[in-house]
């Protein structure tokens, strides 16, 4: 495990970016885009910690379905105490989450290489499972209401004494939109990630459709982001002082992964923020054919 996690801190400091100046020389003399050999070794370097990564969701199927069985079919496997059970959820939510890193880590390197998954996926759905990640491992409970959750109206009133508010308009709640549901769950998860990390009391989540895009709005009312910082924050590993705004510490992965998925579905995301103001993240995805 250990050299696996080396390898795939490599691949992220490295970058996925195999592209060459247009006059390197390739094999036979002639300048062009002709890949060099360390740039080879890097593609092939990337594919196996992305074959690594995609090998890792077997074992974790496996030990889902095993903790699922325990907890489900008591009957044959026999009864559980409730300090058992507890353990056994605690394990089945940690193995989710780890699942969703997986899936992270693979539509990170797919956005690299530029695929996308267009589908005609309602906002309800897609927002819906990002707000079940979110909450599954601190607060299975809130998990399971979104889980249960028929309308806009009951997801509102679940939310807001959590603190996170929604302003969504009913139309475009219950649309189909030609949208990658894999990056846009991953792009609404971080980004409400961060937002929760550093409020003080409430994040907003506002999203509509504005001129053939659909735009997603997300503010904290936390200490704010300084100017000097509001550029740097997107650069992979960087992490603010916390001696100068919230003392939350994360990895600096987040805010980057972000903008490499809407980098690659020719989106946007703008900051505003000023100190003590909170912050406010927005996005800006084309609809394609709207």
């Amino acid at each position: 495990m250990k050299k696996f996690l080396e390898k795939l801190h490599a691949v992220f400091v490295n970058g996925y970016d195999t592209q060459v100046p247009e006059d390197s020389p390739s094999r036979n003399g002639k300048t062009g885009s002709r890949v060099s050999e360390k740039e080879e070794s890097t593609g092939q370097n990337r594919i196996k910690i992305d074959f690594l990564i995609h090998d890792l969701k077997v074992p974790l199927a496996v030990i889902e379905a095993g903790v699922s069985s325990l907890l489900n079919r008591q009957e044959k496997y026999g009864p559980l105490t409730e300090k058992q059970i507890k353990v056994l959820q605690r394990a089945l939510r940690n193995t989710k989450v780890t699942q969703n890193l997986v899936a992270d880590a693979l539509e990170l390197g797919r956005s690299r290489k530029g695929i996308m998954n267009l589908s005609a996926v309602r906002l309800s759905h897609c927002f819906g499972e990002a707000f079940i990640e979110l909450f599954d491992l601190n607060n299975s409970a809130l998990s399971e209401k979104i889980r249960a959750c028929r309308s806009l109206d009951q997801l509102k009133e679940i939310l807001q004494p959590e603190g996170l508010i929604l302003e969504i308009d009913e139309r475009l709640w219950s649309a189909k939109l030609p949208l990658d549901e894999g990056k846009i769950k991953q792009i609404v998860r971080n980004l409400l990630s961060n937002a929760l990390k550093y409020r003080k009391r409430e994040v907003s989540l506002c999203a509509y459709e504005e001129q053939g895009s659909l735009l997603v709005c997300i503010k904290d009312d936390g200490e704010g982001i300084p100017a000097k910082y509001q550029k740097k924050i997107f650069d992979c590993y960087f992490q603010m002082d916390p001696s100068e705004t919230c003392p939350v510490r994360g990895h600096g992965l987040g805010l980057a992964g972000v903008m490499v998925l809407l980098e690659d579905m020719g989106g946007k995301m703008t900051l505003s923020s000023d100190e003590g103001q909170g912050a406010e993240f927005v996005v800006r995805i084309p609809l394609p054919g709207a």
